[in-house]
């Protein structure tokens, strides 16, 4: 099963993995399970960084790919198709990344784990972290 993670529930999995329901932590450690982590979520993470609202525990072109590697995650392209998509989504959203990463789930017809209800209004697979 092909996943893609939400910002936030990844770095749940990094950081705090007891926030994660029982049925989620056996999605995330199921060896079956392709964990897909969208270049969308790195570029949130720096922009973060950079606005000083996110710490890490060193620059982000370190610390994400470590953590990436250390995740089990496979890291997910954001294609110009995707990016692209996001003009046909209606604006039940306004977080930029999240509505990439809604269009990414779309396009590649893949659930989005993720806490965020808003992305159920979208017509996407969601599933609760």
């Amino acid at each position: 099963m092909r996943v893609l993670l939400d910002t936030q529930v990844w770095r749940w999995i990094l950081a705090d993995p007891d926030r994660l329901s029982i049925g989620s932590r056996a999605v995330l450690q199921d060896g079956n399970s392709d964990l897909l982590l969208s270049a969308a979520s790195a570029w949130e993470i720096a922009i973060k960084v950079g606005l000083g609202k996110l710490e890490l525990p060193g620059p982000p072109d370190v610390v994400v790919p470590q953590m990436v590697e250390h995740s089990r995650v496979t890291p997910f392209p954001v294609l110009h198709t995707h990016a692209l998509r996001v003009t046909q989504l209606p604006p039940h959203h306004r977080d930029p990344f999240d509505r990439l990463l809604v269009a990414q789930a779309q396009m590649e017809q893949v659930p989005i784990m993720t806490a965020d209800p808003k992305f159920a209004h979208y017509g996407v697979e969601v599933m609760s972290p």
